[in-house]
């Protein structure tokens, strides 16, 4: 992986809220990527799931997998949605966890934060906490959550070994972790070569990591029984061809990847 340089970096994350402020403003607005209910639905989503939430909620859903497979969530817990956008995956976890849990919602872009304020209003959800911030640094003290969950984000995070330090930093001993996200299989060279063009990070394929890599890196970080649980041909539903020979060009896919924190 090529370094970022600090200028660059802020390009990257320019770029990262100007996209996804368009998916927020705009969202019945054809992407290169696949959004909305019927995103939710081909990424396995149940209708039980989606049931309820508010529509303004779903049809800014930008995710590429479904981070809710297994038991992930239990009555009660503290959660943190890494990069929650208009709050699809958080008001389903709100659900699981209760009135007597917490949902953290993180996210570096203004519009979709105040959005899923008002989407939390709409379902009198009031224990959705927004947070402003990335998850390079996330404002939350040490072991302070029992889940994270994200779908789609830390392959926009220019630094993903430092925010998966941060993950281990304020998941609790015993904390699950469960994470959809991009991963690439080949072409690693030609990836290098392109990641200080904003616009291509923000399309969601070259901030990505080989999936044996990125399995590594949370190792590293300190996360254990790290597993790859799904992977899907997520790009395939692009309606736009060029992303389409981008993903292929990279062996690109969507994977849901799941780990805990050691208990001791």
């Amino acid at each position: 992986m090529v370094a970022i340089t600090s200028m660059q970096r802020e390009h990257i994350l320019d770029a990262v809220r100007a996209m996804y402020t368009d998916v927020a403003s705009c969202p019945g607005k054809s992407f290169h990527f696949p959004t909305g209910r019927d995103a939710c639905l081909v990424l396995g989503y149940s209708s039980e799931m989606l049931q309820g939430l508010p529509e303004s909620a779903v049809e800014s859903f930008a995710g590429v997998g479904c981070p809710h497979q297994g038991e992930v969530f239990r009555e009660g817990d503290h959660v943190l949605d890494i990069g929650s956008g208009s709050g699809t995956d958080a008001l389903i976890a709100a659900r699981r966890v209760g009135a007597s849990g917490r949902v953290y919602c993180l996210d570096l872009t203004d519009a979709m934060l105040d959005k899923l304020k008002r989407n939390a209003a709409k379902a009198a959800v009031d224990w959705l906490l927004p947070v402003h911030g990335s998850a390079e640094s996330i404002p939350l003290p040490d072991a302070s959550v029992d889940v994270i969950i994200s779908n789609g984000v830390m392959n926009l995070v220019p630094d993903k070994g430092r925010a998966f330090r941060e993950l281990y930093r304020v998941l609790r001993p015993g904390g699950r972790l469960s994470l959809a996200d991009v991963a690439v299989s080949k072409d690693i060279d030609m990836l290098e070569e392109a990641q200080d063009i904003p616009r291509l990070w923000a399309e969601c394929v070259v901030g990505a990591v080989e999936k044996p890599q990125y399995v590594l890196q949370l190792a590293a970080a300190g996360f254990r029984d790290v597993s790859v649980i799904e992977e899907t041909d997520y790009f395939s539903h692009s309606n736009s061809e060029h992303t389409r020979a981008i993903a292929a060009t990279f062996g690109a896919n969507s994977i849901v990847i799941q780990a805990r924190k050691p208990e001791v």
